[in-house]
């Protein structure tokens, strides 16, 4: 693309990058932030399942003790409508806690939904794929 031009396609990824990294970055030390980011890029089922097990989430997410930082590999549109994408994304993401030594990065494939919500772009679905 040109430069300083955004396509509807990079729109799209744009949207599905900050979800995948909010779903993957994680800090027990701030977890209610952290989760209300990861709220916030979300829209419809997806967004109310988060929601719901909040609470839980957040348990877990302190007793680990653990900092996940993700980053974006790569990532590409699948399929392209008007209003949403599918968009495939290649994460990596380092998980630190105080409990163990540095664990090795793992890799994440995901297939994200993104789709308008008003005048943004969130995530309405996550499938972690092979």
């Amino acid at each position: 693309g040109h430069a300083g031009v955004l396509t509807p396609e990079d729109a799209f990824v744009a949207a599905a990058n900050t979800g995948v990294v909010n779903l993957l970055s994680m800090d027990f030390s701030k977890g209610d932030a952290d989760l209300q980011r990861l709220i916030d890029s979300t829209t419809g089922e997806f967004r109310s399942d988060f929601e719901n097990t909040r609470g839980a989430f957040l348990n877990v997410l302190r007793a680990s003790k653990a900092t996940t930082t993700a980053t974006i590999k790569e990532s590409a549109v699948a399929q392209m409508g008007r209003d949403s994408a599918l968009v495939l994304v290649a994460a990596g993401s380092e998980v630190s806690n105080t409990a163990a030594a540095k664990q090795p990065p793992r890799a994440w494939r995901l297939a994200v939904t993104v789709r308008r919500d008003g005048d943004q772009i969130k995530m309405s679905k996550v499938e972690f794929v092979l």
